[in-house]
């Protein structure tokens, strides 16, 4: 406001034009005028009519100015009533623009508070949300530890309380005894259903292993008494019927080692037992008379050791099962040579064969077999691993070891250690006398023989087609 009226502000002073043009027209006649009237009344000799002229100029003169004044005064007036009203109008337009600007102002009040509101909502829902989620969580945790607490209690049943359980059924105890240290546990009745299933497949898989304990046991006392009668009938008869009985007999003698074989995978005791030891030619013959090639068998031996008799059937047989393993596999007219060495851990046994040899995951699986590792039956297959699993049974009670390497012959090299306390350098009975001993498990005592001599030199019978034990 100040700027539109600051250059108006001097125009009172200065007069205005018409207003000076009358002014000056008034004046200039009263100028005029006023020296010819006093002029004229002077020539007149009127003295008075001189002094009233010049009054009368004189409030002529006084009455324009008066009037310019008044005039410049309303001029004035009305300069300044219109910078008022300017003013006014000037206040007006800015009191109607900060009305509108107070309205605007309150309008973005309303919305900032609108949005604040939306704003405190949405945190309170996100509250909500946060609340809810962070419920989620701690029930999440919760059942995570749960899991975690019943994964371990799982873990622990799995790894410690199962074993311990099996183990103890196995052993033969009741499941009542077996579980009576975890009465309190959180799963009993699943132990106790697990633990009354295995002790039912425990009994049943005793049940069965006596069973067949016993049937081998009658089938071994069965093949000895066969065997006592063809040695009998041996001496008896001529030698026209020598050759038949003699083929008789070697047949004979490998169905007892079939039955010795079942016998020890079933867990019963041999039948045969000596009470001296047996010498190690006596031993390499046994066990070349209980396999069907033994024509094909070359015995390589120097040494004048003997095996303890406690051990020598479980030596006598588990070589058997070698011998009989490299003839299977080595196709007619092949041989199979046996050397015997004397170490100072033993007594080395070598069977070298030259059939096709074995590969090396095949070597891995027999080292496997014949390994210390307990006997699993589940594991055994119809014939391919029987003749090993025996040889790993006999290797594990009385502590041989057996190895298998490719042989320089082109077939497989199978070496087995007999471990020096059972060998000994005494002097050991040509014709021991055995000391027969229960077969099996509620077997009947077979009459006991000694070691099986080689049968003779006849017509060689092809081996059998068997795949390797």
């Amino acid at each position: 406001m100040r700027e539109r009226t600051s250059p108006a502000a001097p125009s009172w002073r200065r007069i205005a034009p018409r207003t000076a043009a009358l002014t000056a027209a008034a004046c200039l006649l009263a100028a005029i005028a006023g020296p010819v009237a006093v002029v004229r009344a002077a020539d007149a000799h009127q003295p008075l009519t001189a002094v009233a002229v010049c009054a009368v100029t004189a409030l002529w003169l006084i009455a324009v100015w008066t009037a310019a004044a008044a005039t410049e005064r309303a001029r004035r007036l009305d300069g300044q009533l219109g910078v008022g009203e300017e003013e006014a109008m000037t206040a007006l337009v800015v009191a109607g623009a900060a009305r509108q600007a107070e309205a605007a102002a309150k309008a973005r009040a309303s919305a900032a508070e609108a949005e604040r509101d939306a704003a405190r909502a949405e945190a309170a829902r996100a509250e909500e949300d946060a609340a809810a989620a962070r419920a989620e969580l701690v029930g999440a945790r919760a059942e995570a530890e749960t899991e975690r607490a019943e994964r371990a209690q799982l873990d622990r049943l799995a790894e410690d309380v199962l074993p311990e359980v099996v183990k103890r059924l196995r052993d033969g105890a009741s499941v009542d005894s077996a579980l009576a240290a975890h009465r309190k546990h959180p799963q009993y009745a699943l132990l106790r259903a697990v633990a009354e299933e295995i002790g039912r497949g425990e009994r049943l898989r005793a049940a069965a292993l006596a069973v067949c304990a016993t049937a081998a046991g009658r089938v071994q006392a069965l093949a000895t008494s066969m065997h006592a009668e063809l040695r009998e009938m041996q001496h008896r008869h001529d030698e026209e019927v020598l050759g038949d009985l003699l083929r008789l007999d070697h047949s004979t003698a490998q169905a007892g080692r079939m039955a010795d074989s079942i016998a020890v995978l079933t867990g019963a005791r041999s039948g045969r037992r000596w009470a001296k030891p047996i010498a190690v030619e006596s031993v390499l013959r046994g066990a070349l008379g209980r396999i069907g090639a033994y024509q094909r068998v070359r015995l390589h031996n120097a040494s004048t050791a003997a095996v303890a008799g406690f051990a020598a059937e479980g030596v006598m047989h588990a070589l058997a099962e070698l011998l009989d393993n490299a003839t299977n596999f080595s196709a007619p007219p092949a041989e199979v040579h046996v050397y015997v060495e004397e170490v100072p851990a033993g007594l080395a046994i070598s069977v070298e064969d030259s059939g096709l040899g074995l590969s090396e995951s095949w070597l891995r699986r027999a080292e496997r077999a014949v390994s210390a590792e307990p006997l699993d039956l589940t594991t055994l297959t119809a014939g391919t691993r029987l003749g090993l699993a025996v040889v790993g049974s006999l290797a594990r009670k009385h502590g041989l070891q057996v190895s298998f390497r490719p042989s320089a012959r082109g077939g497989t090299g199978v070496v087995m250690l007999i471990p020096q306390q059972l060998v000994t350098h005494t002097a050991p009975e040509l014709a021991p006398a055995p000391v027969p001993a229960r077969a099996a498990v509620q077997a009947p005592a077979r009459p006991a023989l000694g070691p099986a001599p080689a049968p003779a030199l006849g017509r060689a019978r092809p081996p059998p087609s068997a795949a390797r034990p």
